[in-house]
This record gives structure tokens, sequence and C-alpha cells, in this order.
């Protein structure tokens, strides 16, 4: 599911969107210990929804080298 939320300005080099750039947005931590976040490439306001135990989470974000918007 895809879902447009209102994320700063995707980072643009000589006008063109930057695919590097990789963003995470925490928007939960549940009662079963999942963290539901949302992971975009590129544009932070296109999104995919997932949820990772917390240390694959922290491993995640470390892999993909991702800018937090939640903090």
């Amino acid at each position: 599911m895809l879902t447009m939320t209102p994320f700063p300005d995707a980072p643009t080099e000589s006008g063109e969107t930057v695919l590097l750039h990789k963003f995470v947005r925490v928007t939960s931590e549940r009662e079963d210990g999942l963290i539901a976040f949302e992971f975009s490439i590129g544009w932070p306001e296109l999104v995919v929804e997932l949820m990772l135990p917390p240390q694959a989470f922290a491993e995640f974000c470390a892999r993909e080298q991702v800018q937090r918007l939640d903090t």
C-alpha cells in the first residue's frame, strides 16, 4: 500500500531527485514489540509501510543508511 504523507521536499541535484537518499519515519512501536515505520527512496512523500522487530529495524536502518525523519 502506497501512502502520501507531507514529508519535506526530496533532496535534488540539478533539479533531479537523488535516488540514493533513503528515509525512515517510525509511526509506532507496537505492544508485540514490532516497530512500524515508513520507508522511502528518493521521494520522502512516497512510502511503503513496514514492520520489523527492534534489532532487525536497527540493522535495516544501518544497512540502508537511512535519514530518520521522526527525530
